[in-house]
């Protein structure tokens, strides 16, 4: 407790003192930050550790994220072994996918396009920049929250959330829509069909209908309506038809993956 209380601490005061020196927080910075955080998030948090899993989840992210300005970031991802529906990213190049978002896609470019995404908002910077726009004593607030709820245990027990804190925080309608243009983006460039953006958000949008409690985690961080499915899709028509033309949408390497990640045993249920 004392490790974790420690290394939690180093970072808010890290950030508390960036914003006060007016020192804009630069890439060496913001890798150390990830670094701190992944390990924080590998204590907290259940990962799936079967190799072919992981090897599969980082060949998907890293086919989008060698196609970035920032290509140079060690990139990291990591399946979170959890039944919620729920993705997030760490600055410095850290991406997390919950089981229960991979379980309930259909395709590879649907969960691709979720990874792209995150990818987005680590590529434009979102989370550094809350940081950096952050007023001093709001910050230090903010970082007293993240703080004591990573002491009381309640980290795991919201799967983090990016709901408290610096890193975690919401992101703003348009920090969303800057992170489904660079997923767009990455994903034609890599030459996967970006229309699986707009499906996956139909299916988030149809469980959150159905069983509205696995979802929540993912809505809580993720705003999504259905004129975001709209305005991904006009996103995607702007592009010349033949840049779209013969994308892949699916794989048999996607569907083993799914399969043995299924076949796995059921994550351990939560305590209420």
């Amino acid at each position: 407790m004392r490790t974790r209380r420690s290394a939690l601490t180093f970072l808010a005061v890290a950030a508390v003192a960036a914003v006060f020196s007016g020192c804009a927080i630069n890439q060496a910075q913001e890798v150390d930050m990830g670094k701190n955080y992944s390990t924080q998030i590998a204590k907290q948090l259940r990962l799936v550790q079967d190799p072919d899993i992981t090897a599969y989840i980082n060949f998907l992210g890293d086919s989008l994220a060698r196609l970035t300005e920032r290509r140079d970031l060690e990139w990291h991802f990591e399946v979170v072994d959890d039944v919620d529906v729920n993705a997030f990213a760490v600055p410095g190049g850290y991406i997390y996918v919950n089981r229960g978002l991979i379980e309930r896609s259909k395709t590879m470019a649907q969960v691709a396009g979720v990874i792209g995404h995150e990818i987005g908002h680590v590529v434009r910077r979102h989370s550094v920049k809350q940081m950096q726009k952050a007023q001093g004593a709001n910050l230090v607030v903010t970082a007293g929250c993240l703080l004591s709820r990573v002491c009381d245990g309640s980290l795991g027990q919201t799967a983090i959330q990016l709901g408290g804190g610096l890193v975690f925080s919401k992101f703003s309608r348009d920090d969303e829509a800057e992170a489904d243009a660079e997923g767009v983006r990455l994903m034609v460039r890599a030459h996967i069909d970006p229309h699986g953006i707009p499906e996956m958000f139909r299916i988030l949008l149809d469980e959150r209908k159905q069983t509205p409690g696995v979802t929540e985690s993912f809505f809580a961080s993720h705003p999504l309506e259905e004129n975001r499915i709209a305005a991904s899709s006009a996103l995607i028509a702007t592009y010349p038809a033949g840049d779209l033309k013969g994308l892949a949408t699916d794989s048999p390497f996607f569907q083993a993956f799914k399969k043995k990640l299924s076949a796995l045993p059921p994550p351990p249920k939560k305590k209420n």
